[in-house]
């Protein structure tokens, strides 16, 4: 297998559940440069043609894109240890949280910086309007204020195990705070959550591997 991966918080996330699961040495890696749109531009489109990264090139030469996507492949593929659960019932919440996590968080904190602070890095892919960006902001922190209450004292979001839906929390609040949507500190669970993760492996050597820094640096941000 091969991933096909870069900054950003979606490639965070697979290289999170990779190095999670002990498989990250066993997965081939190609950098694309995507400040410079390297991923939207042959041979990348051949690969995956919505343009994004990460996207996984399976062993019979098909390819698999969508971070989510990835790592239930990757799960079911070395099920030990599981980022999804081995029951039916545990699987299903897994997979009813990552989905919350991807429409509370993933949509609308990216949403507000590419059509905010983000907009000249999607020059030419659409439009950017401020109105729907500052709109998406302050849904993502109604959001993240019904995450934090969720949360509550639990360790993890399902409970005392650690999933795939915990990655996403954590890869999304880490990039908010980067481009200026800061976690209210009044979302006292999830903030004790994000300094639990950091301190894992997947989270500090992921950090290692994947940086956005040069696309703060060319937006203004860093």
């Amino acid at each position: 297998m091969i991933l096909y991966t870069s900054g950003g918080p979606n490639p965070r996330i697979v290289h999170m559940a990779m190095i999670e699961k002990g498989i990250f040495d066993s997965v081939d890696r190609v950098l694309l440069n995507a400040v410079d749109g390297e991923n939207r531009k042959e041979p990348f489109l051949s690969r995956n043609p919505m343009g994004q990264s990460p996207a996984l090139e399976l062993d019979d030469g098909r390819f698999l894109a969508e971070s989510v996507t990835i790592v239930e492949y990757l799960d079911e593929r070395f099920p030990h240890p599981t980022l999804l659960g081995h029951s039916i019932e545990d699987r299903a919440l897994a997979r009813m949280w990552a989905r919350r996590a991807t429409l509370l968080l993933a949509e609308t904190i990216p949403s507000g910086f590419r059509h905010c602070e983000g907009a000249i890095q999607f020059e030419g892919r659409g439009p950017t309007i401020p109105e729907w960006g500052e709109a998406s902001k302050q849904q993502a922190r109604q959001n993240l204020a019904w995450f934090d209450r969720q949360l509550g004292s639990k360790p993890f979001i399902t409970g005392d195990a650690l999933t795939l839906a915990d990655l996403m929390i954590f890869t999304f609040i880490e990039f908010a705070n980067k481009v200026r949507q800061p976690l209210d500190p009044e979302n006292r669970n999830l903030t004790a959550f994000m300094a639990r993760m950091a301190k894992r492996p997947s989270a500090t050597e992921s950090a290692k591997m994947l940086s956005i820094d040069r696309l703060l640096k060319k937006i203004g941000l860093a």
